[in-house]
């Protein structure tokens, strides 16, 4: 029996039909057209046809075990190398690529479809992209949403972006084998074999990504959560505080909601001295959220020491783990960390299950801990603190971000406990 192409079947499919069915001719020319495509595709230059309309492979991404992944690039061109991670959240991918924790990491949506929202100006968690890479399976070829003004593809113009990847096996050897080093890259003229070592020669441990990430000088915060976006009014009392926020790598929304609980904030950088926040007369103090490995930035541990005991302190996920260190414990890398806006944890204070937000690779030790020192949260997935309080030295902390934006909500009510250690405090000054 005689076998032809596929494509030369179609070809000659549509001659037949022409033949016998001349009364189809204007149907069929637009058969032809609409199948033009695909028979350049599977009949190349017989056809005497152009290139391909589409977009084919173009990028790899080299893990450090030697695995290549093959892709679609969007955005940016060139090599670049980071940590890959994997994130579970659903919704929120714009405040996920400007969190500045990202800076150093390849993101992995496990979400197969990102973009249909597109973005806009108001749901930027810093100045600017700081991850190294976004690694998706699809990129939505069109937005929907009112408050879209840029689609994600035009916004990554800038940026790294690959789609088209298999995300669900990525993530599963993610999961064995934990987070690896990897190369994403567009350029032919590197090998495989380059690529590996390049992944194989770099490591994110012990690297100080806070000092990339963190304001240059002193600025004040004035901007409140909006109007339609308040969703908690519970226990304000119209008092304000001057807070001093650390930026370890500070998310917007972790400053909008301190001043919407009535909070003056003025932001220094990493490396501001401890003296001179002393000398600004705060009511509390805030060590944010930040990327990295809390053990590469021992001059942020001694900063925390010198404030410890001098005024209420509220720490949030890195400036959680700088806490734990400062006061004498120990700080691990977990083995593919917590990335997800769908983590429950359980508050040991008041035995409620509050469903988080994460974003951290690293963790406290409970057991280093100094006696005084209170696990008040637990992550019920693997057991991992998740919270930390000091009373005698006025300290509270959250692994976690209790801002989330877009969400979940539930840890909101902790800037209101933040405000009633500093209001107690001053009330005994």
């Amino acid at each position: 029996m005689v076998t032809f192409p596929q494509g030369l079947r179609l070809l000659l499919l549509y001659s037949a039909s022409f033949f016998f069915f001349p009364f189809l001719g204007p149907f069929l020319n637009s058969l032809r057209a609409a199948t033009q495509p695909y028979l350049q595709h599977v009949c190349g230059e017989t056809t005497g046809l152009g290139e391909r309309p589409w977009k084919v492979s173009d990028a790899r991404l080299v893990l450090e075990d030697g695995s290549i992944w093959k892709a679609k690039s969007f955005g940016a061109t060139g090599t670049q190398v980071g940590e890959v991670v994997f994130n579970t959240s659903l919704t929120g991918y714009q405040e996920i690529l400007t969190d500045p924790s990202y800076a150093g990491q390849f993101v992995l949506m496990t979400n197969p479809h990102i973009g249909n929202t597109g973005v806009n100006f108001e749901d930027e968690e810093s100045r600017q992209c700081f991850l190294a890479g976004l690694v998706i399976r699809s990129l939505s070829v069109s937005t929907s949403n009112w408050r879209c003004t840029e689609t994600l593809g035009d916004y990554l113009g800038k940026r790294n972006i690959m789609d088209d990847v298999d995300t669900r096996a990525l993530t599963r050897r993610l999961r064995e084998d934990g987070s690896l080093i990897g190369v994403l890259s567009t350029e032919e003229s590197k090998s495989d074999q380059q690529l590996l070592e390049m992944a194989r020669s770099w490591d994110i441990v012990g690297v100080d990504l806070i000092s990339g990430v963190t304001c240059q000088s002193p600025y004040d915060w004035v901007e409140k959560t909006g109007n339609e976006w308040e969703f908690n009014t519970n226990g304000r009392q119209g008092e304000s505080f001057n807070v001093v926020a650390y930026d370890f790598g500070v998310k917007y929304n972790i400053l909008r909601r301190l001043k919407s609980y009535g909070c003056n904030i003025t932001v220094v950088p990493s490396t501001w001295p401890a003296s001179e926040t002393l000398k600004m007369k705060p009511d509390g103090i805030l060590f944010s959220n930040g990327p990295g490995d809390p053990s590469a930035v021992p001059y942020a541990v001694e900063t925390v020491k010198e404030l410890i005991g001098k005024v209420p302190i509220f720490g949030i996920c890195m400036g959680h783990q700088l806490l734990g260190q400062a006061l004498g414990g120990k700080t691990f890398k977990m083995k593919f960390g917590h990335h997800g806006g769908n983590h429950p944890v359980r508050n040991i204070l008041n035995g409620q299950v509050e469903i988080s937000s994460q974003n951290h690779n690293y963790a406290v030790d409970p057991a280093s801990l100094p006696e005084g020192v209170e696990v008040t949260h637990i992550n019920l997935n693997d057991g991992s603190c998740a919270g930390l309080a000091f009373p005698a030295k006025n300290i509270m902390s959250l692994q976690y971000h209790p801002e989330a934006s877009p969400g979940p909500h539930d840890a909101d009510p902790v800037f209101g406990e933040f405000v009633e250690m500093m209001r107690r405090v001053k009330g005994h000054a």
